[in-house]
């Protein structure tokens, strides 16, 4: 069973890398345009560069995703690159992860406020299109506590929350709202891969937790992301899907 997003207009904040990245070569690989925002340019145009390959619409901005202006223009930009939205994926994450006034700052500007700005910004044009649809990228951390990262935690709590009153309140325009909650996932120059070359102890007792023998990768939760964006989803809203292999059931 393949999807196929011919003639969907999709937006990825914080599309160049990781999940993000997957998830714009996904709906490319599927028919989709695609616009994708990050702050590192070099990162965010070998990415684009990647997505056009498909021989589709491939846009891409620098964005500073903790500011509201800045999410604004590239939102804006996009969709008149696009000649539209009809699906906006959050990916974006501040990593907030020390429980400070900074560590706090990072995870709430980025985590929480780029999905609302994002979602505020988008949906005038969202509502406009066939089956328009919200997606936004939480993480198994959302669903207990945390020593490690209090304040990263929370703010994924926040968006599992923020997702269910968005979809009841869009519903009625026919808009669907989910989310996805990925487990620990691995990739080039992502923080996993950087414990492993480190070989801390983290990344084993995760590991461990892991009993497929392995960490999840991005093109795994992408998969989803794009299920929940696609018809087969159609009477889906308000949900937040785990994709952890497990990994909760053991940690």
């Amino acid at each position: 069973m393949s999807l196929d997003f011919t003639g969907r207009r999709v937006v990825v904040c914080g599309g160049s890398r990781g999940i993000g990245r997957s998830t714009a070569l996904g709906f490319a690989a599927a028919g989709a345009d695609v616009s994708i925002c990050a702050r590192g340019a070099e990162t965010l145009e070998a990415t684009r560069q990647e997505v056009a390959a498909h021989g589709h619409i491939a846009h891409a901005a620098t964005c500073d995703l903790a500011d509201a202006d800045s999410i604004r223009a590239y939102i804006a930009g996009a969709a008149a690159a696009l000649g539209g939205i009809d699906i906006l994926v959050n990916n974006a994450s501040g990593f907030g992860m020390t429980d400070d006034a900074a560590g706090w700052a990072a995870g709430f500007n980025v985590d929480v406020m780029a999905v609302v700005h994002a979602s505020q910004a988008a949906l005038p044009h969202i509502e406009q299109a066939k089956d328009g649809c919200i997606v936004s990228v939480s993480s198994i951390s959302a669903y207990r506590s945390s020593l490690r990262g209090a304040p990263y935690a929370a703010v994924k709590a926040a968006v599992v929350q923020y997702t269910t009153s968005q979809a009841m309140a869009l519903a009625p325009k026919g808009v669907r709202v989910n989310a996805v909650a990925p487990g620990s996932i691995e990739f080039p120059g992502g923080t996993w891969e950087k414990r492993k070359q480190e070989g801390s102890p983290v990344y084993n007792a995760v590991l461990n937790a892991c009993k497929f023998g392995r960490l999840g990768l991005p093109e795994e939760v992408a998969d989803v992301i794009l299920f929940l964006a696609s018809p087969m989803a159609r009477w889906v809203t308000g949900q937040t899907i785990t994709v952890d292999g497990g990994q909760l059931l053991y940690s």
